[in-house]
């Protein structure tokens, strides 16, 4: 999302969405000067509107699917995109998923924020699924601290399946302390990104990075709240 439409929806949005949805937020002061990588749990759309709402009014990009929705849906999808500079990503598609990849990173060397969903997808249940690469392949490639982030009511405000959210000030933001991993990037300098040990350090950190999400969702670490 550019700074003028970022601007824009820090004035006129976000004291609507803190007034009428935000119940709590925590660890504002933990939010880096310079951009960074928010790694978030997925449980509903409204994830992106909460996301957002921490971002604003700087700028930011969210990596957004271009594989489900097609007709109408699929045309507001894409005009949604354009306007906050999504990167699209095509999850059955190997190239589109390196292209993204390599936007994403293109966008943080810009210095820009990265919003992305470790997960891949929406929780159906509300209970937080297992991690994918793709944030830990980004973080090894730029360097940049990942900001967890824990969020808890948007599942039941707006759970899959459904179009409007319930009007109702439940949502809870847990903002974790920026997560650096330089003993692994130095371990990486080196490394093929296709070899097995390059794997397993991606592995490990997405592992830490879903710990942490985990622990602000159920509020296990006070020091993050």
């Amino acid at each position: 999302m550019n700074r003028l439409l970022s601007l824009w929806c820090f004035l006129f949005l976000k004291p609507l969405i803190g007034w009428t949805f935000i119940k709590e937020v925590r660890g504002k002061e933990n939010i880096p000067q310079r951009n960074f990588i928010l790694a978030a749990n997925h449980q509903s759309h409204f994830d992106q509107i909460v996301t957002g709402y921490i971002c604003v009014p700087r700028r930011f990009h969210m990596i957004g699917q271009i594989d489900k929705y097609e007709g109408i849906s699929g045309f507001l999808r894409d005009f949604l995109y354009f306007l906050a500079g999504t990167i699209p990503v095509n999850r059955k598609d190997k190239e589109s998923k390196r292209k993204a990849l390599l936007k994403a990173i293109e966008v943080l060397k810009k210095g820009d924020i990265l919003i992305i969903y470790p997960e891949g997808t929406r929780s159906r249940t509300g209970r937080i699924q297992e991690g994918k690469l793709g944030v830990a392949k980004i973080y090894l490639k730029t360097g940049l601290p990942i900001l967890p982030v824990g969020i808890k009511g948007t599942f039941e405000l707006l759970p899959p399946g459904k179009v409007f959210p319930k009007i109702k000030k439940a949502i809870i933001i847990n903002i974790g302390k920026p997560l650096f991993f330089k003993e692994d990037l130095e371990k990486v300098r080196n490394l093929e990104c296709d070899s097995l040990r390059y794997q397993e350090i991606c592995k490990k950190i997405t592992e830490e990075v879903m710990g942490e999400i985990k622990n602000l969702i159920y509020d296990k670490k006070n020091s993050h709240c």
